[in-house]
């Protein structure tokens, strides 16, 4: 049965509490938090302390700004913190984020990626057991470990490892090592089933592990409204959005799945010109219903459950539950969908 969570919608640390209790007294199965101009970290240990039940979890922090030890603490405190309800999630963003805002050198990001979660690994299991730290790669070395800087074994040790990504390799890798696989929030459910899964399920069987251990979550496209003019707001909104991350070259191949590969490149040239409005402007009909999910606030869930049910074992809507506003459709959506 697939899972409906949301993602964090407060920017100040002092206004997680009441937003993460918020969202597990409406019924969401998980709370996301996101690296974009906050950290993700901070606000899941204060969503620990004040919820019981939900799931929680970064999607995503970005992995190369933070070596795998940091993550590996970070996470360690984290899954203690929340009784075992702590989720991973790594991302490698692109080239340009981490060059040019964050400061990191650009490698090989799918064999870093593994790398770091490999190394990831070993400090838990020496956290946990003690084993004498021995990782040595091409990119990460973990060979040093003393008592005073050992946090020692935790009740929950066992700690999902969910990555994101679109490209074949990133998709091998989580069927290969992971628990978990955040779906772009452009994507199509052929994108996934044609895509995504085979992807994962051939990283799977290289490793011998079964493709249904990897959850597929994502956030996903909707268009949802009681009036035409919210419906046409929110309709605009969705089309700016996706024509800026189908802008990025990386994201060609889900425009080329349904045959609008040729948008791309326009895309591209108008948000290097700055035309916004003209990269919403290519972005048809059509395709609005092929990535997006439309309906009333009524009928929204029923629509969202029929469309992934199978497809996503967790879904949230792009844009999340913000505490104080619609609180009382939200709270009939989520039953609705529990239902």
């Amino acid at each position: 049965m697939v899972q409906l969570d949301t993602g964090l919608a407060v920017a100040r640390l002092a206004d997680v509490p009441a937003a993460a209790r918020e969202v597990e007294e409406l019924g969401f199965s998980g709370l996301w938090t996101a690296e974009t101009s906050h950290d993700p970290y901070l606000p899941v240990a204060l969503a620990a302390e004040h919820t019981s039940r939900i799931d929680l979890g970064t999607s995503i922090a970005v992995a190369f700004p933070r070596s795998p030890m940091v993550h590996a603490m970070t996470a360690w405190d984290l899954a203690q913190q929340s009784e075992g309800r702590f989720i991973l999630g790594l991302g490698t963003q692109v080239r340009g984020h981490n060059k040019r805002r964050f400061g990191v050198n650009w490698q090989k990001p799918g064999p870093q990626l593994r790398e770091m979660i490999e190394m990831i690994r070993a400090a838990w299991d020496c956290f946990q057991n003690g084993t004498v730290p021995s990782f040595k790669g091409e990119y990460y070395e973990f060979t040093l470990m003393s008592p005073f800087f050992n946090p020692g074994p935790i009740q929950y040790p066992e700690i999902p490892i969910y990555i994101a990504g679109v490209n074949p390799y990133i998709c091998r890798l989580a069927g290969e090592m992971c628990d978990g696989f955040h779906v772009h929030p452009l994507h199509s459910v052929e994108y996934v089933e044609n895509f995504v899964r085979p992807w994962i399920a051939e990283g799977a069987a290289k490793a011998g592990r079964d493709p249904s251990s990897v959850q597929l979550a994502s956030t996903c496209f909707t268009i949802v409204g009681d009036t035409e003019e919210e419906m046409d707001a929110m309709r605009q909104m969705v089309r700016s959005q996706i024509s800026f991350y189908a802008s990025t070259p990386a994201y060609k191949p889900v425009l080329a799945a349904h045959g609008w590969e040729d948008v791309a490149p326009h895309l591209t040239t108008k948000s290097r010109a700055g035309d916004w409005a003209g990269m919403a402007d290519l972005i048809t009909d059509e395709m609005l219903d092929v990535f997006t999910v439309t309906g009333t606030w009524s009928d929204i869930a029923g629509k969202m459950k029929a469309r992934y049910e199978g497809v996503l074992d967790r879904i949230g809507f792009y844009v999340p539950f913000n505490p104080g506003r619609d609180t009382d459709r939200w709270k009939s959506l989520v039953a609705s969908f529990r239902e």
